[in-house]
């Protein structure tokens, strides 16, 4: 992935080191560029002609010059005609004259005309850029400009353009003149038709009056406007004359008419026709001079396109045009003139704008935005078109003169003084020359940020001025209207009136039409946004059928609504107009709306006519869903009709809540007043009536209807009284039949009770009701009321209203039977002619014709005798009900049964009709019951006997499993052992097993059909728990079976009954000296009851001695289980077992058990302490077992042998009292008096987690260190050994256990040698102490480890260094510290020990250095900054002090602390040293040191002559470093410079560093980038080479080893071997120092050789060290620890390299930035070597050293020759 470049940051540092270079441009080629954007038509006189205007001229005149053709003579003769068309055709183009009577240009105007891009700083004029004059370069290559009494011509001198001015005599001129020769002579005459209409839209906005066209001697086209007095026109209140942003703000609009008038030669419309000559004249193309190129396309896709060729349209439009140029040609010299009439409105507008948004604006247009502006509307109105009118043509045509004049189809145009190519999207041209536009001046500029906001806002303010202006038309056309139909005397409007308006009103509305614009759509849209929005209301004026309105009140009428005529609504003819059909669009106009026709019903009543349509109508929108429910009944509650019947009827339709159905009922029929009449709805479908919300007139509405008004109530007459007339009445009833079966049930009902309680049936005994007519069937008696006249009515209707098919049933007992019955049994007595089986059979032959009615009384009547035991009947008669079939199995039950002679069949009518009248088939499972319940209850087993057995074979076929057993509450089910007791269903059970609990038992015969009697196996769980918990058993053979019958029941105990289980004593248990519960005696054996939960199943030999097991046998075992019971007692309940009863358990299970148990508690310990309760209680009690050591011989504080060990004494203790121990030598000082946890890991933290202290943190230790030693040499290797060491001894240790990482104890961890070292031990809380003498102890508050100087013990510095390296010490931790630190790395690499993961740790730390680096060196780049801004403010303050000063005597000119004055120059004396040949200031000791002295006076004494070169500042920076690469520079005079900026100095050291980089890396390094330093020279110097190679590495530092020393028999093995504490020590100087210039660390390498005088050497940005010369200089020093004088020393050579990634020569450029980069870094180093002086010794400067290996003489040239 590609890196991130800072941009900023690279223009920062280009801006502040950089070189200024002006921009030069080359004018020509700028104007030709300019003048590739006016590439539009007529750009050099729309230029003039808009410069005219804002000199506030009132004419212009324009006068073409020409030249005559070379070829073609003039024609002979003095026609005019003639010479004019010859001047045509021939002529071309010499020079463009362009004069105005404006103001005469001022200073300011000629030297703005000098100049690109100045633009017209006034705001009310056009002029922005300052490049429109520069248009005339288009075709004039020298223009001249005169103007009052001066002149100006322009002239090229290469690419350059020049002017010359020259005053003229007084007098000559008032007038501006533009003279422009033609660049050549070839261009031909421009075409005229196109100039005069360019000319003509020129004077439509621009403040001219008149513009004259001439051509040589002929005045080809006169152009003046003249400007009637303008009329305010008022702005509507509710227009916001406010633009969106606020910027723009319309003050006021006006109206003013104007009148242009032209006259014109008709040669201005010829079209000439070029001959062969002319074309081989012109040269150029294949189009005549003077005409337009597009003709010939136009004519050729004409006839490309389809039908156009055949179409008599343009046929005749050819041959009118062919007529009219002829007619041109023959009187080319004649006058035309034309007269248009146009209005234009105009709104003054203030602008308010603040000061950020004015600035922006001016810096883009070069001028302030004006505070007041003004935008015009031009547009003809319709009266003014038709007064135009012209010399040569009808009113009708347009001259073409004015066709661009006049806009049409909505290509209005926007003019910016001048058109533009910017259409407005309306017949209107629009005016704003305020708005800013493009540079070629063709659109507007919508692009940049301001710019677009202001030009938005103007556009919107046009958008307002076009709303006002359509307010205004509208206006007059309605004042139009009004007077019209006054002037007729009439007070309403009519079509006559309407259409007399239209059409000036569809001409207004196709000129206010919002079309797109272009080329930019946006302008159109953000004009007609404006014209909507702002108006608080979208809608408009509009002209409708009723005049004009506003839009929101116009409707459109999509159909002929007859019913309604008062509708204002939209003229077809503006129906389809792009305004109208916006107002469409956005819902402004709509069609008519049922609150228009509402409003209109209120008005009026209706006729029967409209009443129709109107229904129609209403009932069409219904059903195409156009209206829904709630308009249809607001319609319908305004609406009300005459009816036409002659009868004066008014029909308000809001009660009409019917309509009639033919096909239900007749129209003929009466119907209430709320049914619509049918003669309205008859054309109306079923479905639309019904969305109208009428109702279908049902039959029973309308039969209720005619039944309530019967007897003259109401309307109704007597002829349809159903009550009195025959007639109607048979005509009613064959209605009401022929829907009956149709008819719901209600209905029925209805029709039922309305009609059975009147008499509305036709008799031949006259009008009955229903009930009391027979049908004609029935003839057992004559005089019986039968049906007479009714025609097509139902027998089945007839017989629901109650019309009899059989006699009554007291009829049939008053004349067949006896009338004197028995009063007992309410029959008729024994001489009576029928029997009970005569009537059963009787009335089950009429069943279906027998009334309900007597049905009930049948029912109710005691009409059948029982039987007998000799089956005969009784004399008793009982109701049907009563009585049960006569069955053999009910006879035995001791039931009444009917009395039947021979054999009873259920499936006979009689049968069928006596189960209809009740007749009981089997008992009802209550009275069954109750049978059964009273035999029993009476010791009559055989009846109960008999009773179940039917029960039993009866169950299904008798319906008894469907009641609920439940609820039986008498006993009569048998019990088993018991034939005399009874029980109900739910008070016994069926499993033998539940008797244990003392529950009843069904008897066993009847288990089988216990299901049938509803009999459960066992009892409620909780009841046989509640049992079981009253009377638990009381021996343990009981508990067995009682328990193994709740373990089959186990998935009927659920949670909440094995937690109320587990608490309970229900367990019997073997009793023990403390009991759970009451005892009993049995078998001299005492039992007690404990609950499940505190009891164990199996033998227990674990815990048996201290918890309750018991063993019942798998089955009950089970149960126990489920109810809380388990096998092994939890740790939880051990623990707490053991928190309550201590001492209990110690005495039961001794010392070995307990620490078994204290062993599971500890290793659960992670899950018990969440409970608090249970560590509180821990804590408190004593419970934890500890030893205390007895000895067996007197303690001599000696550590005892293992066989001389004393004897353990356990106790039980609080963990307070305890104490763990981690200090085993510590502990055997003290053991006697010490309560110790058994030294177990588990046991130790679980006791520690409670309070028991670790003996090392009792232990006060009074240190008493002897005197510093002189030699620290045993002190740095322990510390070297222990920072190597510590990373493998921590690696295996998580992070919560450290205390302290290994990166901490080489920060930190400092080892000293003393002379001696004694220590006193004491323990806190204890009285107790020992004196002893150590080797090695770790100082008590300081990270520092003494050590004694006669030698130590590596076990007393490893219990010395544990308690710093981790949370908590232990003795084991101690042991491996030990053998870690003695161990050499092979021997712990051959024990498994990951050795490699030293050295990767130590990578990582140093990419964590790496990353601090870069963080320093941004906070570098950030000082830079600053410091460049303070330089450049301080250079700004002190510029002028700086160039007054002269240079002091003795300062040399190119120093780079000092400035030259301007001027300043100086020769160097000829005895004079180079320019800086001698390091100064800070660094001259330095430089002595190193020999920079006599290097230099060494060559100086090698020069022979008597001058010395002066090595001039370098132009530019000096070029990377690389071999061989050695720079050479010409002696010059050094000129005067400036001083170089400090942060660019700093900048420049930043990047040397930066450059280094690492030898051999696989990346590339970027070259430096150097700031031009002026202060510098150079000078020769020779590189010594170099022939090393790489041999190994150390703390990140690459080894090299010269070539010649291995061929001298020192291989890198034996180097590396003799030499590898005192190379890492010098890698660490090396890196320390390459921190202090913040160089990444890789950078830097050592090597070593046997000969040579090169100390260090910079190779491809890679530097090298030479190992010889620290060994010799600094080694012994620096093992003593003091690296003071080494960090100085090596900085300074670092330095001394880094300058070299700049300055590849020892020139004085190269001192001078290795003194800048010590300056610059030396509080770094001054950081650095504080705190590394010795404290035995004060830090000597450092003092160079005689090499060794070299002569002396050698020493003395070039001890310093670094490189």
């Amino acid at each position: 992935m590609a890196t991130k470049l800072d941009y900023d940051a690279l223009r920062a540092q280009t801006m502040g080191i950089g070189n200024d270079e002006a921009v030069t441009v080359n004018t020509r080629a700028l104007i030709d560029k300019v003048l590739a954007r006016y590439s539009g038509e007529w750009t050099t006189l729309r230029e003039l002609l808009q410069n005219a205007a804002d000199a506030s001229a009132s004419k212009v005149t324009i006068r073409f010059e020409t030249l005559p053709s070379p070829t073609v003579p003039v024609p002979q003769g003095s026609e005019p005609s003639t010479h004019l068309k010859h001047m045509l055709l021939h002529h071309t183009l010499k020079s463009l004259i362009v004069e105005n009577d404006g103001a005469v240009f001022q200073d300011h105007d000629w030297a703005r005309l000098k100049k690109i891009a100045e633009g017209n700083p006034d705001e009310t004029k056009i002029g922005a850029f300052g490049v429109g004059f520069y248009s005339v370069f288009a075709d004039c290559e020298e223009p001249f400009v005169s103007s009052g009494r001066e002149a100006l011509a322009f002239y090229w001198q290469k690419d350059a353009l020049f002017t010359r001015r020259l005053a003229l005599p007084n007098n000559q001129t008032t007038n501006t003149t533009f003279v422009l020769p033609m660049r050549n002579s070839t261009s031909p005459i421009p075409p005229l038709l196109s100039l005069c209409q360019f000319l003509t839209s020129s004077l439509t906005f621009v403040g001219l009056e008149s513009i004259e066209l001439g051509i040589d001697r002929w005045t080809i086209a006169t152009l003046n406007k003249k400007i009637a007095p303008s009329l305010d026109l008022q702005i509507p209140k509710e227009v916001n004359i406010k633009t969106r942003e606020g910027l723009m703000h319309v003050k006021s609009v006006t109206k003013e008419a104007a009148q242009l008038d032209a006259r014109w030669l008709k040669v201005v419309e010829w079209k000439p026709k070029a001959s062969t000559n002319a074309l081989k004249d012109a040269g150029s193309g294949s189009t005549v001079r003077g005409a337009h190129s597009t003709q010939s396309l136009r004519g050729f896709f004409s006839r490309l396109a389809p039908g156009a060729s055949n179409g008599a349209a343009l046929e005749k439009a050819a041959h009118d045009e062919r007529q009219l140029q002829q007619s041109l040609e023959e009187d080319l010299m004649g006058n035309s003139t034309a007269t248009v009439f146009i209005h234009v409105n105009k709104a003054n507008v203030r602008t308010t704008v603040n000061q950020n948004f004015a600035t922006e604006l001016e810096r883009a247009t070069k001028k302030p935005p004006p505070k007041h502006t003004t935008v015009s509307l031009l547009s003809a109105s319709y009266d003014e078109q038709v007064a135009s009118s012209s010399g040569a043509q009808t009113a009708s045509e347009m001259p073409r003169l004015f066709s661009t004049f006049i806009p049409t189809n909505g290509k209005g145009r926007i003019f910016i003084g001048f058109t533009t190519n910017q259409t407005t999207g309306l017949n209107v041209h629009i005016s704003t020359p305020s708005v800013i536009p493009t540079v070629e001046r063709e659109s507007i500029d919508l692009n940049n940020r301001f710019v677009r906001v202001w030009n938005v806002e103007l556009l919107r303010v046009a958008g307002i001025v076009a709303r006002v202006s359509w307010g205004n038309e509208t206006m007059e056309l309605q004042e139009k209207l009004a007077r019209a139909v006054k002037s007729t005397g009439r007070t309403r409007i009519v079509k006559e009136d309407i259409a007399a308006v239209l059409p000036e009103a569809l001409f207004l509305h196709n000129t206010f039409t919002w079309n797109e614009s272009t080329p930019s759509a946006e302008v159109g849209t953000l004009m007609e946004e404006a014209f909507w929005t702002c108006n608080q209301k979208i809608t408009i004026a509009t002209l409708s059928t009723q005049g004009i309105l506003p839009s929101s009140k116009v409707r459109i009428s999509p159909e002929e609504l007859g019913f309604v005529e008062d509708i204002p609504t939209l003229p077809e003819a503006l129906a389809n107009v792009g305004l109208v059909r916006k107002l469409i669009d956005y819902g402004v106009i709509t069609e008519v709306t049922i609150s228009d026709i509402k409003l209109e019903l209120e008005g009026k009543a209706l006729n029967s006519t409209q009443l129709e349509r109107f229904l129609g109508w209403l009932g069409h929108k219904a059903r195409i869903n156009e209206v829904d429910g709630v308009m249809i009944r607001s319609l319908l509650n305004v609406a009300v009709a005459n009816d036409g019947d002659g009868t004066g009827r008014v029909i308000v339709l809001a009660e009409m809540k019917n309509f009639l159905n033919s096909s239900r009922i007749p129209p003929e029929m009466p119907i209430p007043p709320s049914t619509l009449p049918f003669k309205y709805t008859k054309k109306i479908t079923k479905a639309d009536l019904e969305l109208m919300g009428f109702e279908d007139l049902q039959l029973v509405p309308w039969l209720r209807w005619l039944v309530e008004n019967v007897g003259g109530r109401g309307d109704l007459s007597a002829e349809y009284d159903i009550t009195t007339s025959p007639e109607f009445a048979s005509s009613v009833l064959p209605v009401v039949s022929k829907q009956w079966d149709g008819l719901s049930q209600s209905s029925k009902a209805t029709v039922h009770e309305l009609l059975t309680h009147r008499t509305v049936i036709p008799t031949k005994m006259g009008m009955k009701k229903p009930t009391q007519a027979y049908f004609p069937s029935v003839k057992l008696f004559d005089d019986l009321p039968v049906i007479v006249g009714i025609q097509g009515v139902k027998e089945k209707f007839l017989s629901q209203l109650g019309v009899r098919k059989t006699v009554e049933i007291g009829v049939v007992f008053e004349r067949l039977i006896d009338r004197t019955p028995d009063t007992k049994t309410q029959m008729p007595a024994s001489s009576s002619k029928w029997s009970h089986v005569d009537l059963i059979k009787y009335l089950a032959s009429v069943r279906n014709d027998i009334p309900p009615a007597d049905i009930n009384r049948l029912k109710s009547m005691k009409i059948c005798p029982a039987e007998t035991e000799s089956l005969q009947p009784t004399q008793e008669r009982y109701l049907v009900s009563e009585l049960f079939e006569p069955d053999q199995a009910l006879r035995r039950l001791r039931l009444h049964t009917l009395q039947w002679p021979g054999i009873y069949r259920p499936e006979s009518n009689e049968g069928r009709f006596l189960n209809f009248l009740g007749l009981r088939s089997a008992p009802s499972y209550i009275d069954l019951i109750k049978i059964m319940s009273n035999a029993a209850s009476n010791q009559d087993m055989e009846l109960r006997d008999q009773a179940l057995r039917y029960f039993i074979d009866y169950h299904q076929t008798k319906g008894y499993s469907q009641f609920d057993h439940s609820s039986v509450t008498l006993p009569y089910l048998p019990v088993q052992g018991s034939e005399k007791k009874a029980a109900t269903p739910n008070n016994c059970f069926s499993n033998g097993k539940a008797s244990l609990l003392g529950f009843d038992i069904l008897r066993h015969d009847l288990h089988v059909h216990a299901l049938k009697f509803g009999v459960r196996p066992d009892p409620p769980m909780g009841e046989c728990i509640n049992r079981l918990v009253k009377d638990p058993p009381q021996t343990k053979r009981k508990a067995r079976d009682l328990f193994a019958y709740f373990a089959s029941r186990a998935s009927d105990i659920n949670d909440a009954y094995a937690e109320a289980l587990s608490g309970a004593p229900i367990v019997p248990v073997a009793s023990k000296s403390k009991s759970l519960g009451n005892s009993i005696s049995e078998k001299s054996e005492r039992l007690a009851h404990i609950p499940p939960r505190i009891c164990f199943l199996g033998d227990g030999e674990k815990y048996a001695d201290i918890f309750d097991y018991v063993d019942f046998g798998h089955e009950a075992n089970t149960f126990l289980l489920r109810v809380g019971s388990k096998h092994e007692p939890s740790t939880t309940e051990l623990t707490r077992l053991l928190v309550r009863e201590p001492a209990r358990i110690f005495s039961v299970l001794g010392d070995t058990r307990y620490l078994e148990l204290l062993r599971s508690v500890a290793a659960s310990w992670r899950t018990l302490k969440k409970d608090k309760t249970l560590v509180k209680d821990i804590k408190n009690s004593k419970c934890l077992l500890a030893y205390r050591e007895i000895s067996s011989k007197p303690s001599k504080g000696d550590v005892e042998d293992e066989e001389d060990s004393g004897i353990k004494a356990w106790e039980l203790a609080n963990a307070n009292q305890i104490v763990i121990v981690d200090d085993l030598i510590t502990y055997n000082l003290f053991k006697t008096r010490l309560l110790a946890a058994p030294m177990e890991e588990t046991l130790e933290d679980f006791y520690h987690s409670l309070g028991a202290h670790e003996v090392a943190t009792l232990l006060q230790e009074q240190q008493t260190i002897g005197m510093v030693a002189k030699d620290e040499t045993l002190a740095l290797k322990l510390q070297q050994l222990i920072q190597e060491r510590s990373r493998l001894f921590l690696a295996d240790y998580s992070s919560d256990s450290i205390k302290h990482n290994a990166k901490w104890i080489e920060q930190n961890l400092r080892v000293k040698c003393v002379r001696s070292i004694s220590l006193r031990k004491s323990l806190v809380g204890y009285d107790l102490s020992h004196n002893e003498n150590r080797t090695a102890v770790l100082h008590s508050e300081k990270p520092i480890l003494y050590i004694t100087a006669s030698g130590y013990d590596m076990f007393e510095v490893s219990q010395a260094l544990v308690p710093v390296l981790l949370q908590r010490s232990k003795p084991q931790s101690v042991f491996m510290l030990e053998m870690i630190l003695e161990s050499s790395l092979p021997k712990l690499r051959s024990r498994g020990y990951n050795v490699a993961r030293l050295l990767n740790q130590k990578a990582t730390e140093a990419r964590i250095a790496e990353e601090a680096r870069k963080q320093q060196l941004e906070e570098e780049q950030q000082e830079m900054r600053s410091r460049e801004a303070a330089w450049k403010d301080s250079q700004a303050a002190n510029a002028a002090e700086a160039q007054q000063q002269a240079l002091m005597p003795g300062v040399f000119p190119n120093s780079p602390d000092r400035q030259h004055p301007e001027g300043f120059r100086q020769t160097p004396a000829i005895d004079d040293e180079p320019i800086m040949s001698k390091p100064r200031g800070f660094l001259s000791g330095i430089s002595k040191q190193f020999g920079f002295d006599k290097r230099l006076s060494s060559r100086n004494s090698n020069n022979t002559g008597g001058y010395q070169t002066i090595e001039a500042p370098q132009e530019t920076a000096p070029p990377p470093y690389s071999e061989g690469n050695v720079q050479k520079s010409q002696t010059q005079i050094p000129h005067p410079e400036t001083v170089t900026a400090p942060h660019q100095l700093q900048q420049n050291l930043v990047n040397a560093i930066q450059a280094s980089r690492a030898h051999n890396s696989t990346s590339v390094a970027s070259q430096p980038v150097v700031n031009e330093v002026k202060e510098t020279a150079s000078y020769c110097d020779a590189h010594p080479a170099q022939d090393i190679s790489y041999i190994g590495e150390i703390t990140n530092v690459r080894i090299f080893l010269c070539n010649t020393v291995a061929a001298n028999g020192i291989t890198a093995t034996k180097f590396l071997a003799a030499n590898a504490s005192a190379l890492k020590l010098f890698a660490s100087i090396l890196l320390d120092c390459a921190d202090v210039f913040t160089l990444k660390r890789n950078t830097t390498h050592i090597y070593y050789d046997d000969a040579g005088s090169t100390i260090a050497f910079n190779k491809d940005k890679a530097l090298f060290f030479n190992y010889r010369y620290f060994d010799n200089l600094h080694l012994p020093v620096a093992q003593q620890g003091n690296k003071a004088d080494a960090i100085v020393y090596w900085c300074v050579v670092m330095a001394h390299e880094l300058a070299h990634n700049l300055v590849a020569d020892h020139s004085a450029q190269h001192s001078y930035y290795t003194e800048a980069l010590v300056i610059q870094y030396f509080h770094r180093i001054a950081s650095k070597i504080v705190g590394q002086h010795s404290s035995t010794s004060a830090a000597k400067a450092p003092q160079l050293l005689a090499d060794p290996l070299r002569p002396r003489q050698q020493r003395e040239e070039r001890l310093l020759d670094i490189d």
